[in-house]
C-alpha cells in the first residue's frame, strides 16, 4: 500500500524541470510512467509502488505531495522521481495483457527494462531504486540481479518472505480477534489452516479481509491522523491524468488479472532469507514500528544476516505502519 497525501498536497514543477506522463513499451506491453523533477540534470529515483494493483504513488500522483518517509515535494528538488503504473494496473492495464505474463519474474524484467530506459533517457549510468511493500519484492530482486545499474536500494516495508510474514500476521490477528472478543473473525481465521496460503479465496482472501478490517496497514493516534485507505485513494479520482476507466481497471479488472492461484503460489515460494545472502550496493530498510501487516522482525533478522560490503542501514519509524504516516496540518 502507498503512503498518504496531506491536505496541502499540491506542488508545481518549474518550467525548466520535468513533469511528464509517458507511455513506453516494457515487456512487449504499453506501460505508463510519471516523471517529476525540478532539474533534469538531477539523479533519477525509481519508486516501485505497492499492491499488487495499487498504483499509489503512481501516474495519478502528478503534482501531489505524497509522504513516503520523505515528501514527494522534497524529493523532486533533488531527484527526477519516477512513478510507474505496473503491468496490469491503472494506466498500464490493457484487456489484452496475457494472464500468463503476470509473474514476479515478468514484473522484475519490466522494471529492469524501465531502468535501462531511464539510464539512456537521462544519460546516467546508474539510478536510485526504492520499493514499497509489494514493490519491495520487485526492488530487492532487481537490485541483487543487476546491482551495476543502481547507486543504492531502499526497501520500505520490505517483504522478506510472504509465507513467514503470513504466519506472523495470522498469529497476530488471532490474538487481536481474541482481545476484541470477535468470534466471527476468530472462526474464519481458524478455518484457513496454516501458511503457505495458496488459495486466493479460502485462505489468502480471508487473511487479507481481516488484515483490512483490523487496520494492520494503518497507524493513527491523537497526533497522527491518517485519512484511511479510502482517503489514500482519493487522488486517483482527482487526477487529471486518470479517467474513471483507469480507476475501474485498477480496482476491478487489474485485481482479477493478477490475483490468480498461480500468482499467489509464486509469492508463497519467494523467500529472500534463503535466496539473498549478499547485496553489493548500499542498502537501507525503513520500517514502521506499528506495522502489523509487513512484520518488521523478519526484515530485522534478514538485515542482521545480510552481507553488504558497501554499507547497510535499518531505520525504524516509531509511529508508522505499512502506510507511512505524518501528522496532517490544517
Amino acid at each position: 500500500m502507498a503512503a498518504f497525501f496531506r491536505k496541502k498536497h499540491e506542488f508545481t514543477i518549474p518550467d525548466d524541470g520535468i513533469s511528464s506522463v509517458e507511455t513506453i513499451e516494457l515487456g512487449s506491453t504499453q506501460q505508463t510512467i510519471l516523471l517529476q523533477g525540478e532539474k533534469q540534470i538531477n539523479p533519477v529515483l525509481l519508486v516501485l509502488h505497492g499492491g499488487p494493483s495499487m498504483p499509489l504513488p503512481g501516474v495519478s500522483s502528478r503534482g501531489r505531495d505524497y509522504t513516503i518517509v520523505t515528501n514527494t515535494k522534497e524529493l523532486v528538488k533533488h531527484f527526477t522521481v519516477v512513478f510507474w503504473d505496473q503491468r496490469g494496473t491503472g494506466r498500464s492495464y490493457h484487456k489484452d495483457i496475457p494472464a500468463h505474463t503476470m509473474t514476479i519474474d515478468q514484473f522484475v524484467q519490466d522494471a529492469n527494462e524501465l531502468t535501462d530506459y531511464l539510464r539512456e533517457r537521462f544519460s546516467q549510468t546508474k539510478i536510485f531504486l526504492a520499493g514499497h511493500s509489494w514493490g519491495s519484492t520487485i526492488g530487492l530482486e532487481l537490485a541483487t540481479k543487476c546491482p551495476e545499474k543502481f547507486y543504492s536500494y531502499i526497501g520500505l516495508s520490505q517483504i522478506i518472505s510472504w509465507t513467514e510474514n503470513d504466519k506472523l500476521a495470522l498469529c497476530w490477528m488471532k490474538e487481536e480477534a481474541t482481545r476484541r472478543g470477535h468470534k466471527k473473525a476468530l472462526a474464519e481465521l481458524n478455518s484457513v489452516g496454516e501458511p503457505p496460503f495458496v488459495d486466493s479465496f479460502q485462505q489468502w482472501g480471508i487473511l487479507r479481509k481481516w488484515q483490512r478490517n483490523f487496520n494492520t496497514l494503518i497507524y493513527t493516534d491523537e497526533m497522527i491522523k491518517h485519512p484511511g485507505l479510502l482517503g489514500v485513494s482519493k487522488p486517483m479520482f482527482q487526477s487529471e491524468d486518470y479517467t474513471l476507466k483507469d480507476i475501474i481497471n485498477t480496482y476491478y479488472y487489474g485485481f482479477k488479472l493478477i490475483y490468480s492461484n498461480r500468482f499467489i503460489q509464486e509469492l508463497a515460494e519467494r523467500n529472500f532469507m534463503d535466496s539473498v545472502k549478499e547485496v553489493p550496493i548500499p542498502i537501507t530498510f525503513i520500517h514502521g514500528k506499528k506495522d502489523f501487516h509487513v512484520h518488521g522482525c523478519l526484515v530485522e533478522e534478514f538485515y542482521n544476516k545480510l552481507h553488504a560490503r558497501k554499507g547497510k542501514q535499518f531505520i525504524w519509524m516509531e509511529k508508522s505502519a505499512t502506510c507511512f504516516t505524518l501528522k496532517i496540518r490544517d
